[in-house]
């Protein structure tokens, strides 16, 4: 998992299909299973997706919650 991409897992919007538009850490679990099983695209949405993946898998989605609050980018 590569922390870089923690503030863009609550910033960036899934660009396409039946969630986009949604936040990449707000996506459902089974969205992400489901990529999990059929391959995750290439490039930096994949990575962004894996990432979000092995987080929820963890249970490590507390790591996500600072990142969300107004001012933690200061």
């Amino acid at each position: 998992m590569n922390p870089e991409l923690l503030p863009e897992l609550v910033s960036f919007k899934m660009p396409f299909g039946k969630y986009k538009d949604t936040i990449i850490a707000d996506l459902p679990e089974n969205y992400l299973v489901w990529f999990a099983t059929k391959g995750f695209p290439k490039g930096k949405l994949g990575m962004l997706l894996q990432t979000m993946y092995e987080i929820r898998l963890n249970g490590l989605e507390y790591l996500l919650k600072p990142l969300r609050t107004p001012g933690s980018f200061s």
